[in-house]
């Protein structure tokens, strides 16, 4: 098979596989479920497919895999019919086109789907079930636009995917409008691209700068909370070894000088012979030696007196002359 997005019907390639089909041969709900047919089911399912989202698309992979072999036909409605009987779409006619075709589901795509499908629809494009989900599907009247369908015996239910429609879509877009304003102005929009008024995007742009500043702000202080924090924790590391240094001097010095300690015990040992080196005792003198008597308590108890150094008396020169004459 090659790659390639799905023929409009209006396209040979598709003229070309319906004539192919014969029509004749109506297939019934429990043939088609079995596989016990002739030909592909040809399925058909329509809608708006704005801003084509995963809803849609699970929507046309149920209808795509209801039946062992089948051929999708997916109708979608023009903007004319879709303004009158929904609203207004944020695509084009154009866009919703082909967005469906490049879905991989989708064999063929009808342009310009009616509204209300009449017999001669289905006879036209030779479709043996219409796909959709089973909730009553309304316009201006109270009748079920599904209803012919379903009263043939021909509806194939399919499950809507909660939580994600395309007026979710552009309720959230909503809800963020000056988020998305900003968004595309800052990406070059003009303010009369995005239809606000001068004074509103000038204030949006500032608003803009000024959470753009914000978070500067903030990521330039977390920088510096980091930087701090990591100071913090070395600077703790480092009280913590200085803590364990000096429990380590302390235990060293009560070691060697507490009370107990290795000092103490040294001094306890050799306190004899450190008394002996601070007090030694006196030498004897030379001229008088100690009488063997004498006790070493009382020479080590009262030191020797100190002798006067001799000195000859002085003589007179006038009484020796006379003493000289007297001899003569």
């Amino acid at each position: 098979n090659k790659i390639a997005p799905a023929p409009f019907s209006h396209e040979q390639e598709a003229i070309d596989t319906n004539a192919l089909i014969d029509y004749s041969v109506k297939i019934t709900m429990e043939d088609a479920m079995s596989g016990n047919v002739s030909r592909p089911v040809r399925i058909y399912a329509d809608g708006i497919y704005d801003m084509f989202h995963t809803g849609h698309a699970r929507q046309l992979m149920q209808a795509k895999m209801a039946f062992p072999h089948t051929y999708l036909i997916v109708g979608v409605c023009s903007d004319e019919m879709t303004f009158k009987n929904k609203g207004r779409t944020v695509m084009n006619d154009s866009e919703r086109y082909e967005a469906v075709r490049h879905c991989r589901y989708v064999d063929e795509v009808v342009t310009d789907a009616p509204w209300t499908l009449d017999m001669s629809f289905l006879e036209k494009h030779k479709i043996d079930f219409v796909a959709h989900d089973d909730l009553p599907y309304t316009t201006g009247s109270a009748d079920d636009v599904y209803k012919f369908v379903k009263e043939k015996g021909m509806f194939l239910a399919t499950q809507r995917t909660e939580g994600i429609s395309t007026t979710d879509v552009i309720t959230r877009i909503i809800k963020d409008y000056d988020v998305y304003i900003r968004r595309n102005l800052a990406r070059g929009y003009s303010h009369k691209d995005l239809n606000v008024s001068y004074m509103k995007a000038k204030r949006l742009k500032l608003k803009d700068n000024y959470e753009k500043l914000e978070s500067r702000i903030k990521d330039k202080g977390k920088d510096l909370m980091d930087k701090w924090k990591d100071q913090l924790g070395k600077g703790n590391e480092m009280l913590h070894r200085w803590e364990e240094k000096s429990k380590e001097l302390i235990g060293n010095f009560v070691e060697m000088f507490g009370r107990d300690g290795k000092l103490g015990q040294w001094l306890q040992e050799n306190s004899l012979r450190l008394r002996e080196v601070i007090s030694p005792a006196s030498s004897p003198l030379p001229d008088s030696p100690p009488s063997p008597s004498t006790s070493d308590q009382d020479s080590a108890a009262s030191p020797p007196t100190k002798r006067s150094r001799f000195t000859p008396p002085l003589v007179d020169n006038d009484v020796s002359e006379e003493d000289d004459i007297e001899d003569d």
